[in-house]
């Protein structure tokens, strides 16, 4: 009997948890690998298109699916509007796994060319490799994206608002075009956060991607993506990719993001009142010679804005350009005291960082000026703080800025 196993396989022995199913109010941390099956028909079954027969469990390997990662994110997924999400160990795996799961040797893809830095380096470094050819557009004229289509493009990317320029895209446009001409539509919306865009049921974009690391931790302790799909056909072609490529959520991070979920609607309401109170500080402050900001009369997109935010908010993301160039950019970044200099941005905190030196150091000078993005740019992710704190903090870093007022 048991009594009589060896230490060894004492040690081992599994125990049963008392009082199954456990009745947590928050869901566990499901560490395991993998999962106990009842007969070798039901482990085929789950290799199935059908799938387990009803009560039977549906987990088998955690590179397939883990129960704390589904939690996740099937609140992703509600948030959405979408059929179903796919979370991924960082949102740069969110973006290469949603293209290389539409994308084939011979095809062809549009993107624009003010993408996020990382982003670019995909469509300039790997998808050429694989025989994919890329287009790149200026994402503000849609008339003009749409006649880069050829008869092999099957995959039509956009990213908005973008990094760190705060251009949009009329989604609107794009979910219309992929609908009439029946291309894949792929949209990073990770600037924005579900709260203030769900490109799914809004405009019948096929694909959202978001680095779930910014606006849905929400803290700046995960790294994680998420791939939200419009129809169970776009999910299943996502599923067969991804479990291949093997860049899953961890179920420690799926159960951080969950978490940091809960309080997105009041941080986005925050982030966003900060963001349009500092927009209009910069704006009016002789050393700034350029602000953007969505939320702004002065912004060449503000209709679209309007349109494509409905709620009234415009997200925590500020870029402006300090009078003096290189060195003014970075003696700010250098003189705030409150704001920390760092990369990454939709954390509770207040993040500054310098484009050129920092997140686009990766794209040549050319190119990135082409998006716009110039040697002296400043990218500020605003922070739930107080607002006069950071006002404060950016007008003293300013003061230690000696330029003439008339360059």
């Amino acid at each position: 009997g048991p009594a009589q196993r060896s230490f060894a396989t004492k040690a081992v022995e599994r125990f049963e948890v008392r009082g199954q199913p456990v009745p947590a109010l928050s869901t566990p941390i499901y560490t395991s690998s993998t999962y106990i099956l009842e007969s070798a028909e039901h482990a085929a079954s789950l290799f199935t298109v059908e799938g387990v027969a009803p009560g039977q469990s549906p987990w088998l390997y955690s590179r397939w699916a883990n129960p704390t990662v589904d939690v996740a994110a099937r609140t992703v997924a509600n948030l959405e509007g979408a059929y179903a999400t796919h979370l991924t160990a960082s949102g740069m795996a969110a973006i290469s796994v949603s293209l290389l799961s539409f994308l084939s040797c011979g095809d062809h893809v549009v993107v624009p060319y003010n993408v996020y830095g990382g982003t670019h380096e995909v469509f300039t470094h790997i998808l050429p490799r694989m025989g994919v050819q890329v287009s790149w557009v200026d994402p503000k004229d849609m008339v003009a994206y749409e006649k880069e289509i050829k008869p092999n493009t099957k995959v039509l990317y956009g990213e908005t608002p973008s990094n760190p320029l705060l251009t949009l895209m009329d989604l609107e446009a794009l979910g219309r075009i992929g609908k009439a001409r029946d291309i894949v539509t792929i949209v990073d919306c990770t600037f924005a956060s579900p709260k203030l865009l769900t490109p799914i049921p809004t405009f019948g974009i096929d694909v959202v991607v978001h680095s779930a690391t910014k606006y849905l931790g929400g803290h700046s302790d995960l790294v994680a993506g998420a791939i939200s799909s419009r129809t169970k056909d776009l999910h299943d072609r996502v599923f067969s990719s991804l479990k291949l490529l093997g860049g899953v959520c961890s179920p420690e991070v799926a159960f951080l993001l969950a978490r940091g979920i809960k309080t997105l609607d009041m941080r986005m309401e925050r982030h966003c009142k900060n963001a349009h109170a500092i927009a209009q500080f910069l704006e009016d402050h002789p050393k700034i010679s350029r602000v953007y900001y969505p939320g702004l009369r002065s912004h060449p997109q503000h209709e679209l804005a309007l349109r494509q935010f409905p709620h009234g908010g415009f997200g925590g993301m500020i870029a402006f350009e300090v009078k003096g160039g290189v060195q003014a950019g970075k003696r700010l970044v250098e003189s705030v005291k409150l704001i920390t200099l760092a990369v990454s941005l939709g954390g509770v905190e207040s993040l500054i960082e310098h484009a050129a030196s920092m997140t686009h150091a990766m794209v040549p000078r050319e190119v990135r000026e082409q998006g716009g993005v110039s040697d002296g740019l400043v990218r500020l992710s605003v922070g739930v703080e107080g607002v006069e704190d950071l006002i404060f903090d950016l007008k003293q870093a300013l003061d230690q800025i000696e330029i003439s007022l008339s360059s």
